[in-house]
């Protein structure tokens, strides 16, 4: 759709993608969608809320989506138990 919006999910990017990543790629998605690289002033409001609403359903995409065959993320990882003595 879109070649600037980029893919951040591993094994695309190595780590989680950062919150400017997935905003970068929300504001491409929305200027894309609308026809406009940026809004004229009655449109700014709607525009940034669609890409806030954009983002956060990237960023919860991105938390919920499982890779299969993917290292787990260190986030992921539960702590190793110490040894019993």
């Amino acid at each position: 759709m879109c070649r600037s919006i980029k893919t951040l999910r591993p094994p695309a990017i190595p780590e989680d993608a950062t919150e400017e990543e997935i905003r970068a790629a929300a504001l491409q998605y929305v200027r894309k969608v609308s026809g406009f690289r940026a809004p004229a002033a009655h449109n700014r409001e709607v525009f940034d809320r669609a890409v806030d609403a954009v983002a956060e359903a990237t960023a919860e995409l991105l938390a919920g989506i499982e890779v299969r065959g993917a290292k787990p993320r260190a986030a992921d990882q539960a702590p190793a138990e110490a040894p019993a003595a």
